[in-house]
């Protein structure tokens, strides 16, 4: 029998979210809001923006995992994800100075732009003066985390330099501050000071915050072990939640809760991998090779779960597969979704409320991930489309944050496992 779901044809809004903070002994709870939240842009141009920013950092990524860096150049900088498509609400420095960051779980380190600023781009809030800050130090050279830094150079400071795999770069000195959530303030974090800052895709916010897996994101330097985030449906005005240590963990009986493993690269040890074993679309179960999704020797392949892209990418053996699943299965006519910048759409039925889609699941290694039809399907009113959220891709598949909402997902370091159980994530 076929699978499929029924998928109400509503506009989908984009996360329009206010950061707070707040906290318990073992935990800080901080909200997130979207990058084009105040952007009054329509729900079309919304999807447009986001399909190019996921492509972009698309791009980034698979360029970080093939090494794809400058061979001419003197200094080769390993590239790292760059962007993302969520700002969380830090302050910095004694007294604190607010300031939006860039959520992004693809890399490790926490720095925003400061004074003196020989090359910086525009943004939102004041530049950080680290000689106004009472609790402001630089990190010495011996520091365990200035030799965690991917490029570095040391006389007498531990200067950084990090690139994101176009055009976009920080660079500056390692320093400690303390960073204040809402009312909760944590001391000696490290993070960049960055004097020299290139992209116009940062402008969004004033700096990053990295939650990669590595000694110098947050989530380490915090040492509270895990952490979670419940994105809510992109129809929904209210908050989407971070939560760390104790607040992280997920509500619900242990039989309603699946657990993955985390995989590990040594290539890319920052990234979170998880071992993608099929995918059934509707009634068909593809027959993917194990080998399309699998991380390979070299470093390359594998499948990551991100929160800085929007759209999932899928091996293009893989994905053509399911795409022809897919047309075999929608008894709707195909559309052009070039505009957009998906790749298969669907002409909507101007006399229906509702349409049906196939199922999509995929199956990891110890849970599968039963999709509902929001998470994958994307309507669009104004252009009478309905559009699949997946693309193809080569080098790495990405499970983007498209694919996440309305789940609540626990990153547990500790025991390098991923969990995941459907959440209505506006009553977090």
């Amino acid at each position: 029998m076929e699978q499929s779901h029924i998928l109400p044809l509503l506009l989908f809004a984009m996360f329009i979210l206010v950061s707070q903070v707040s906290s318990e002994p073992r935990g800080l709870r901080v909200d997130l809001i979207h990058v084009d939240s105040k952007g009054n842009f329509s729900k079309f141009e919304l999807l447009q923006r986001a399909a190019l920013r996921s492509n972009h950092r698309m791009a980034r990524l698979i360029a970080k995992t093939t090494k794809a860096v400058d061979s001419g150049s003197k200094v080769q900088a390993p590239v790292h994800a760059g962007n993302g498509e969520f700002l969380m609400d830090l302050a910095i420095g004694t007294p604190s100075l607010p300031f939006p960051a860039i959520l992004d779980t693809g890399s490790d380190l926490i720095w925003t732009q400061c004074k003196p600023c020989s090359d910086c781009f525009e943004q939102p809030t004041p530049i950080f003066d680290p000689s106004k800050s009472s609790t402001f130090s630089k990190i010495p050279c011996s520091s365990d985390l200035c030799q965690a830094l991917p490029t570095s150079a040391c006389k007498s400071d531990c200067k950084y330099l990090y690139s994101y795999g176009d055009s976009s770069s920080t660079q500056g000195v390692l320093a400690s501050e303390s960073f204040t959530f809402g009312s909760s303030a944590v001391s000696d974090i490290a993070f960049g000071c960055g004097d020299a800052n290139q992209g116009a895709g940062f402008s969004q916010g004033s700096g990053l915050v990295g939650l990669g897996r590595g000694p110098l994101s947050l989530i380490s330097q915090l040492g509270l072990g895990k952490f979670s985030y419940c994105l809510t449906s992109l129809d929904e005005s209210k908050k989407s939640p971070l939560l760390f240590g104790s607040l992280a963990d997920l509500s619900g009986s242990k039989n309603e809760v699946q657990s993955i493993p985390l995989v590990k690269n040594p290539s890319q040890p920052s990234f979170y991998y998880l071992s993608l074993k099929g995918i059934t679309v509707g009634s068909i179960h593809l027959q993917i090779p194990s080998s399309t999704f699998a991380l390979q020797d070299d470093g390359t392949g594998g499948l990551i779960i991100d929160s800085g892209t929007s759209i999932t990418y899928l091996e293009l053996a893989g994905y053509k597969m399911m795409r022809k699943a897919f047309l075999s299965q929608m008894k709707l006519p195909v559309a052009d979704g070039t505009d957009i910048g998906l790749d298969l759409c669907f002409s909507l039925p101007s006399d229906s409320s509702a349409v049906e889609v196939p199922k999509l699941k995929f199956q990891f290694d110890g849970a599968d991930l039963d999709l509902p039809a929001d998470n994958y399907m994307v309507v669009d009113s104004s252009t009478g489309l309905l559009c699949l959220t997946v693309m193809p891709s080569r080098g790495m598949s990405i499970l983007g944050n498209f694919q996440q909402q309305n789940m609540q997902i626990l990153y547990d370091l500790e025991n390098e496992m991923l969990s995941f159980i459907p959440t209505q994530c506006d009553q977090l």
